[in-house]
């Protein structure tokens, strides 16, 4: 996969099977902001389809949105890169997963959907047309991993090898997406699910922050073949990473 790692991305920089963006589904958006501007250095702008898009450094970066229905999970979800959803979601289907909410429009930007793999994990689809995905990334405050804890990793293999091969292993690959057994972090009883990574220079200062902003620490700095990463949530209980490299 070419790419620069630099800020200000072409779409043609999110080939289909990329991560490209992350959003986090939050009880309170306000109480959202207040944390995740605290840690990252985040700036908000309100959009029309009533989420908050969070900025680094003038680009975009992420999204939070109010979680509507209290029994679901309080997440951060990766999406994947897409030219075609409702293609991407055949396949999806066909290798083992399901589709939760078929692709739809995003306003004017693009595409989503919201689909699991064979195991369960949940992901999205992002198909852009306006916004191809991160204004940044790799950079502290910004995107930098996102690990897939399943129970099966030949099976994680299989099933997203098939759909995003050049992505995962072409000549050109540079994965932004690896796969670990969900025991080597977190309790065997854990589901499988996606951990999305932000990139920070200082994991132990960070992690100071994040509790005292009122989030937890849920697994302190560990070495990975990416990195050094420490597993919190925020305050309102979204796991996510913190990734030196």
């Amino acid at each position: 996969m070419a790419e620069n790692r630099a800020s200000g991305h072409r779409a043609s920089e999110y080939p289909e099977g990329t991560p490209c963006w992350v959003d986090a589904q939050l009880p309170d958006v306000e109480a959202g902001k207040r944390f995740y501007g605290g840690l990252f250095g985040w700036t908000f702008e309100d959009q029309p389809q009533g989420t908050v898009r969070a900025f680094k450094d003038g680009a975009p970066v992420a999204s939070l949105a109010h979680k509507t229905d209290g029994r679901l999970p309080t997440v951060w979800t990766v999406s994947f890169a897409t030219p075609d959803a409702g293609a991407l979601c055949r396949r999806i289907r066909a290798a083992g997963g399901q589709v939760v909410s078929p692709p739809g429009p995003f306003g004017d930007l693009g595409v989503t959907a919201l689909v699991t793999d064979s195991e369960g994990a949940v992901f999205s689809l992002w198909q852009g047309i306006g916004t191809p995905g991160f204004g940044r990334r790799h950079e502290p405050g910004t995107f930098a991993w996102v690990q897939l804890y399943t129970r099966d990793t030949q099976a994680a293999n299989t099933f997203y090898g098939g759909l995003f091969h050049a992505a995962l292993f072409g000549p050109d690959a540079d994965p932004d997406f690896g796969r670990a057994p969900v025991s080597d972090v977190f309790p065997a009883e854990m589901p499988p699910h996606f951990l999305v990574h932000f990139a920070v220079e200082d994991p132990g200062a960070a992690m100071e922050e994040v509790v005292r902003l009122g989030g937890r620490v849920q697994v302190p700095p560990f070495e990975t073949s990416y990195g050094t990463a420490a597993v919190v949530t925020d305050d309102q209980g979204a796991s996510f990473a913190l990734l030196h490299r």
